[in-house]
Formats: structure tokens, sequence, C-alpha cells
């Protein structure tokens, strides 16, 4: 096989296994999903995945860790965050530090 038939069979599979994938959701019996520890996994499971994600994008260039303005941007976010303040206002102050750090030359 050549590597574009291979890019195209596994095209098709994710397709494939996306749709196989929905179709499941469609057939689970309701009284499954209504079960509280079903709730309560699913609920964790999309924190998990948020907190994965954040982790990769924050803390991460390539396959290195690092550490440069962005966790500064994060750490300046929390901070507003645990002092409730604006959520606009801290999307604001946080892209001003990262902003700020990178014209410094750090990150």
């Amino acid at each position: 096989m050549t590597e574009y038939t291979l890019m195209w069979v596994a095209i098709v599979a994710a397709g494939l296994l996306a749709w196989a994938t929905k179709y499941a959701g469609h057939v689970v019996p309701e009284e499954w999903l209504e079960n509280p520890r079903v709730h309560r996994i699913a609920a964790f499971v999309t924190v998990s995945l948020l907190a994965a994600l954040f982790g990769v994008q924050a803390f991460t260039s390539g396959s290195a860790i690092v550490l440069d303005a962005r966790v500064a941007a994060v750490a300046v976010a929390a901070v507003l965050l645990w002092r409730r303040a604006p959520f606009i206002v801290v999307v604001f102050a946080a892209a001003a530090v990262a902003a700020g750090l990178r014209l410094l030359g750090w990150g």
C-alpha cells in the first residue's frame, strides 16, 4: 500500500469509529444513564480532560516542559479568579502579562 492509500484508510477508519461511538450513545438504555454514579464519573472525566489539556497547553512546548510567559499569565489569572475578579478582567490581565513578558524577551 502506498502512503496515500494508508492515509485514506486511516481517515475512513476514524470516521467509522466516530460513527460507531455516536451510535453506541443512542442505543445505551436510558436507565443506565440515570444512575448517579454515571453522572459523577462523567463530571470527573470532563474535569480531568480539561485539566490535562490545560497542563499540556500551559507548561509544554513540543515535548519539553517550559516555564515561560504563559506560566506567569496563568498565575495572574489564578490570583484574580481567587480574588473574584470579573472574568473579562482576568482574561485581559493574563493576556497583558503574557504580552508584556514576551515583549521583554521572556517566552
